[in-house]
């Protein structure tokens, strides 16, 4: 049910955000208008007098974990608006998931502690309503002047405008440095509507592959079989670093890989960095995770990195039997992730 605090507001949470659907190659032809995907939080804030709400993507209140956005929106001058965008943490010049992540703690007075040392900023790329009059219907191209318009009238040093460009070229250039602040390029009808829920613009994202140890695995829920396995590389000292799962196993392998994998189980696994528990964004993932000795190498395909990670769950591709474990070294990261700075992206 829409929220009372925001009865002034002619978009009222919770609002289902505009979403992207992934794509092969970005579109051609005039009418389009290209954005950086950044590697951050999707946020949607509402601000209605003194209501300030910022919503996630899965429609959940982020505002406990961002206390100090929080109080930026409620000190701008306009007092009534619902932006689109996305809280980002630069950490030396690049952007932070690692950090972001951090912030999703339970006690208050970490968070705190966290948002002075690291203080998050949100990127806006799209306006939902301003005073009393609402966007969603609007063209995106009205949506962005009314963008722009708010945004240098706003004044405050943690609200930045995300760059755009009707030029094919110049996102071909930005696709070509994701791996860092970048998490690929958005595709936007220039004429088209908010549509709230509805996967109405287009995502293109830069893809690599890497080698991996398989230094432990975890079952499907139920059990029984596996469900996916957990990727390692080496560090420069020799130690096995998780470095993220795939679960797109062939259906047909996973019996046999289910014994095969039983066969290799003994600890540790891995010798550096090892799996994390439960997310605290879903009750449905599990902490346990079965070790393995690291003899299986495996080719996985990923379209992101962040802090020394696969930032998404990877495309199975094929078993490297030719390849010993030791060979697969964090170095295939370094070579690949390019920590695209802010400044870089300016047009």
């Amino acid at each position: 049910m829409p929220n009372p605090r925001f009865s002034r507001l002619a978009v009222k949470p919770p609002l289902p955000p505009m979403e992207a659907k992934l794509v092969d190659t970005l579109p051609e032809g005039e009418g389009w208008q290209y954005e950086p995907k950044w590697d951050g939080f999707r946020c949607l804030v509402f601000r209605d007098g003194d209501a300030v709400e910022l919503q996630s993507k899965a429609g959940r209140p982020l505002g406990r974990y961002f206390p100090e956005v929080v109080a930026m929106v409620a000190g701008l001058g306009a007092d009534r608006f619902v932006l689109d965008g996305e809280l980002i943490i630069p950490v030396d010049g690049t952007l932070s998931f690692e950090a972001l992540q951090l912030r999703l703690h339970p006690a208050e007075s970490r968070v705190r502690k966290l948002a002075a040392a690291t203080p998050a900023q949100l990127m806006l790329f799209d306006c939902l309503a301003l005073g009393g009059d609402g966007l969603v219907a609007a063209p995106l191209s009205e949506r962005r002047a009314a963008l722009e318009q708010f945004h240098a009238a706003a004044g405050a040093d943690a609200l930045l405008l995300s760059p755009c460009t009707i030029v094919r070229e110049d996102a071909e250039t930005w696709l070509a440095k994701a791996g860092g602040a970048l998490d690929g390029v958005v595709a936007k009808e220039r004429d088209a509507p908010y549509r709230p829920g509805e996967r109405a613009m287009l995502k293109v994202k830069r893809m690599r592959t890497a080698d991996c140890v398989v230094g432990g695995f975890r079952y499907a829920s139920g059990g029984g079989e596996v469900g996916s396995l957990l990727l390692g590389l080496y560090d420069a000292q020799g130690r096995l670093d998780h470095v993220g799962f795939t679960s797109s196993i062939p259906a047909g392998e996973k019996k046999a890989l289910t014994r095969r994998l039983e066969e290799l189980i003994a600890p540790p696994g891995f010798t550096g960095d090892a799996p994390g528990g439960p997310s605290r964004w879903s009750n449905e993932r599990t902490g346990e995770w079965e070790p393995l000795r690291p003899e299986l190498v495996v080719e996985v395909r990923y379209d992101h990195v962040s802090g020394g990670r696969f930032r998404h769950g990877t495309k199975f591709l094929r078993w490297r039997p030719d390849k010993a474990p030791a060979q697969c070294g964090r170095d295939q990261l370094e070579r690949e992730a390019d920590p695209t700075r802010l400044e870089r992206l300016a047009i």
